[in-house]
């Protein structure tokens, strides 16, 4: 499968992904795209605008999962004296997809702090996600999500990455930007194969 993992940051959502997909990966930033290449030497890694990136390739993919930015949306932005435009990229990318894409597709969000524009499919924790296959809400009860006041050290074992040896960026900041890596392998398992993972899911409820 020919995958598309857009604003990848260091891959929290990618993480258990496995490395028998066609992966391509795009990080604006090139400190942090660096870091995902070390924890991901078979993927493709491009440093440059995911946005316009998605635009011009999403006809090329199988599957696209997509985290645009979130802290303009996010009720942290409208706790601030600061205010700011909400940034459309998101809703863009939703209309786009929702439109056009003729392959899988998954946009993931924050909960904003506004009623959404586009009602998400689904809310899971601190997630809105917008897609275009079956996904069900039972299999996410479990998950966890990051606690605003977590240190550095429990996120890296919390998400299985080790920073230690990175410096010139915000070790916190892009741990607590990453996507809890079960919840990424799950949503792929039903892009893959959702009747199997349904199926699958049924016979360990019933256990």
């Amino acid at each position: 499968m020919k995958i598309l993992n857009l604003y990848a940051g260091i891959g929290g959502n990618r993480k258990l992904w496995g490395d028998e997909h066609e992966i391509t990966a795009v990080e604006n930033v090139p400190e942090i795209a660096n870091i995902y290449q070390d924890f991901f030497p078979n993927d493709e890694v491009i440093v440059g605008d995911a946005h316009q990136y998605l635009l011009d390739h999403y006809k090329e993919f199988d599957f696209i999962w997509s985290s645009p930015p979130c802290p303009t949306h996010s009720i942290t932005r409208f706790m601030q004296e600061r205010k700011v435009y909400p940034d459309m990229t998101l809703y863009q990318e939703i209309i786009l997809l929702k439109q056009w894409c003729k392959g899988k597709f998954v946009i993931e969000n924050v909960i904003p702090y506004y009623v959404p524009l586009i009602q998400p499919n689904y809310i899971v924790h601190r997630h809105c996600i917008w897609n275009n296959f079956y996904l069900p809400e039972m299999q996410f009860a479990k998950l966890q999500t990051c606690k605003a006041k977590m240190e550095r050290e429990l996120l890296q074992e919390k998400f299985g990455f080790n920073l230690e040896k990175y410096n010139g960026v915000d070790k916190r900041k892009i741990l607590r930007n990453c996507v809890v890596p079960e919840m990424g392998k799950q949503i792929l398992e039903y892009a893959l194969n959702p009747i199997e993972t349904q199926q699958s899911l049924l016979i360990k409820e019933n256990l």
